[in-house]
């Protein structure tokens, strides 16, 4: 993957490789994409449009062999997201399996959000949530001066899920224990067509029961 913005739709189709037998099997099949804003005007119901498909990956090795070769996000030059999902699942608030959901969201400065990324990933092949089916994936926002993660579940409704996911979210990414980070529903991206904005109404420490 290359920083270089996507100026136009483009069909590109990934190779899924099967586990070879000396592999460690991932309990979930996972795809890799990203997306730069193309040039011109562009509206957020296109977004599906311009989400560039990068790699399969079902096992350990495999996920080893495509991460090692991506620009990390603290490297990116321009604005853009790198997605991490469950392969059947599209990082779209409207797909079935989100939107009923919503993301837990951190926001970071630029330069440390690589190793933290790395670390949410871990935690997602490595099962260490401990909450079933509920994870859909992650997504690594890079802006000019900040980068913020976004942690995607299904079930918005649930606080017990809610909070775990929050609780280890702190953990694996060693966040201080009065760092604050934000919950938003989907519903409320379709409204506001806004993956960030207003996520502050719903803000608390880490370790907060909600």
């Amino acid at each position: 993957m290359t920083d270089e913005k996507v100026t136009d739709f483009q069909e590109i189709a990934v190779t899924e490789k099967p586990c070879g037998p000396s592999e460690h099997r991932l309990q979930y099949s996972y795809k890799f994409s990203c997306f730069f804003r193309p040039a011109g005007d562009f509206s957020s119901e296109n977004y599906s449009r311009y989400v560039q498909p990068i790699a399969i990956v079902n096992s350990v090795e495999q996920f080893w062999n495509v991460y090692c070769h991506l620009v990390r996000p603290s490297d990116l030059k321009k604005r853009g997201e790198i997605h991490f999902f469950k392969k059947d699942i599209n990082p779209t608030w409207e797909a079935e399996e989100n939107k009923k959901g919503g993301k837990w969201i951190v926001r970071l400065q630029k330069g440390l959000c690589s190793r933290i990324w790395e670390n949410l990933l871990l935690a997602m092949i490595g099962e260490q949530f401990l909450v079933g089916d509920e994870i859909c994936g992650a997504v690594c926002s890079v802006r000019n001066a900040e980068a913020i993660l976004s942690l995607w579940n299904k079930s918005a409704d649930n606080p017990g899920v809610l909070n775990r996911l929050r609780e280890v979210l702190g953990r694996v990414l060693c966040l201080p224990a009065d760092t604050m980070i934000e919950y938003k529903c989907h519903d409320d991206c379709l409204k506001d067509q806004s993956n960030y904005r207003h996520a502050n109404r719903n803000v608390y420490l880490y370790n907060e029961v909600i």
